[in-house]
């Protein structure tokens, strides 16, 4: 929950998008962007907990490929954001007005179509399974939900504090570079963890 937290927190597409919608339109058409975004997380939770699962049943070595290759990607992407730069930019103009539901569809397609969100996941989950008794299906669902559940507080907060974020943004040049090596230090701590 706390990697997640800090993950979410992190900027990212998805976040500043839901971001720019409530600074642009207000927190209604945020919030709706933010509803899309984690439903479509559902999707990624169910291929990952019945497509891992079975590999977990039929195969030890397979699963620590898995698990190698998911501490490499995060690795992958701590390197990328110590290449980017630190800087948050905020700019409302040209973000166009939707509805709420054309946004909760935006925000849904946007997180299912997204390669990089069924990577993450792969990446990201295997590292937490946590039982050996209970079945890991139920086990990545509850991580997943949990990954829902933690991200719909964080996004919401951003969707309803939006105005208040963009002035403290505006405000603190450096705050970007703060979330940039949270981002690092959250990235290489889940890939060691994964690899112990």
């Amino acid at each position: 929950m706390l990697a997640t937290a800090a993950l979410a927190i992190s900027p990212g597409p998805d976040n500043i998008y839901v971001l720019m919608q409530s600074i642009a339109h207000g927190k209604k058409y945020g919030l709706a962007t933010v509803s899309g975004l984690i439903s479509g997380c559902i999707i990624h939770t169910t291929l990952l907990a019945f497509g891992v699962s079975a590999i977990i049943k039929n195969n030890d070595t397979l699963f620590f490929i898995i698990k190698l290759f998911g501490a490499a990607y995060l690795l992958y992407l701590a390197f990328q954001v110590f290449k980017s730069s630190g800087d948050l930019s905020i700019s409302e103009t040209q973000v166009p007005k939707k509805s709420v539901s054309q946004l909760f569809k935006q925000g849904f397609i946007m997180n299912v179509l997204n390669p990089k969100v069924s990577i993450f996941f792969l990446a990201f989950f295997p590292g937490f399974l946590f039982s050996d008794s209970l079945s890991p299906v139920w086990q990545f669902y509850i991580l997943g939900f949990l990954f829902m559940a933690v991200s719909l507080i964080i996004f919401s907060g951003i969707a309803i504090l939006a105005g208040s974020i963009s002035v403290y943004i505006k405000g603190h040049k450096n705050i970007g570079l703060y979330l940039k090596w949270l981002q690092i230090v959250v990235f290489i701590g889940i890939a060691i963890l994964i690899l112990l």
